[in-house]
């Protein structure tokens, strides 16, 4: 996979700018974060980075590497037998430590999420309307024809066709690049500032991929929404994120514009990761030519 040109410094946008957290102009701020087992074991360690209103971040790293953990952490979903260590701030909310009934209040309104599998996201006995419903009904407090109608405009906005169908769908009766699209019509259905993204490409092939990508970039851009990138991949990430943090083994190694990371790694870590998609492409390349 080629390496595309990093996005441009500014962007228009449509939308408009979420509001921060007022003490330090940032939407989500993570401070000297350490997620640890219960033998003490550091999983995430030392981990610092935030994301202002409307950036974009990318974090990347091979898998083990901590960054799907720093993505749970984020919204208070570590699995159990995990604790937090630090500060995450969401939206001038303190999430680590925070009790569940806070964090019901913020995911889906302030942040929200979408995971690698959306098969295993989503409900498999509930229809997909009704796994939709459930945060407009909570966070917006609609129900009957309206709650109805916002569902609709959620599974059209990500481009789905006869959103009534798909609506009344179970998700094994569904692709799984609708499956991706119904997630993220969940995560968007209630227009939060931050977007959470964890490998939503990963289990997708390639063509799919382009076009949850292309359609993932539209939709953020049209909002103005802030994004965590997750990913292994850093062609994708150079062409969605204006920074990238490089995790591994848990830690920090390299932050920085995608265009100086990419351009000019500092790290030897980071280096390798250039490398590796450089020579990927040129094999793909090569391939190609053979044919």
């Amino acid at each position: 996979m080629s390496i595309p040109d990093p996005r441009p410094a500014t962007a228009t946008s449509t939308g408009k700018t979420p509001p921060a957290d007022t003490d330090t102009g940032e939407l989500l701020a993570v401070r000297e974060l350490t997620v640890r087992t219960r033998t003490g074991q550091a999983l995430v360690d030392g981990l610092s980075f935030a994301i202002g209103p409307g950036e974009r971040l990318g974090l990347i790293g091979e898998s083990g590497s901590g960054k799907s953990l720093t993505s749970l952490a984020a919204l208070g979903l570590l699995p159990g037998g995990l604790t937090a260590e630090g500060s995450i701030r969401l939206a001038g909310t303190e999430i680590v430590g925070a009790p569940e009934k806070r964090l019901v209040k913020v995911r889906g309104r302030d942040a929200a999420i979408v995971f690698q599998e959306p098969l295993t996201a989503l409900d498999p006995l509930m229809r997909v309307g009704r796994q939709i419903a459930g945060p407009l009904a909570r966070h917006q407090g609609l129900k009957g024809a309206a709650l109805r109608s916002a569902v609709t405009g959620a599974l059209e906005q990500v481009r789905l066709p006869d959103p009534e169908r798909i609506a009344r769908a179970r998700p094994h009766e569904i692709s799984g690049g609708q499956r991706q699209r119904v997630a993220l019509a969940m995560a968007l259905a209630c227009a939060p500032r931050l977007l959470i993204a964890d490998e939503p490409t990963t289990a997708l092939d390639v063509t799919v991929q382009a076009e949850l990508l292309g359609l993932l970039d539209t939709l953020v851009q049209e909002r103005n929404m802030s994004l965590l990138f997750i990913s292994h991949d850093l062609a994708v990430v150079a062409g969605i994120a204006d920074r990238v943090v490089v995790m591994k083994d848990g830690r920090a190694v390299e932050e920085g514009s995608v265009r100086d990371v990419v351009g000019a790694p500092r790290d030897p870590y980071t280096a390798a990761l250039v490398d590796s998609a450089r020579t990927l492409e040129d094999a793909l390349e090569r391939r190609k030519a053979a044919r």
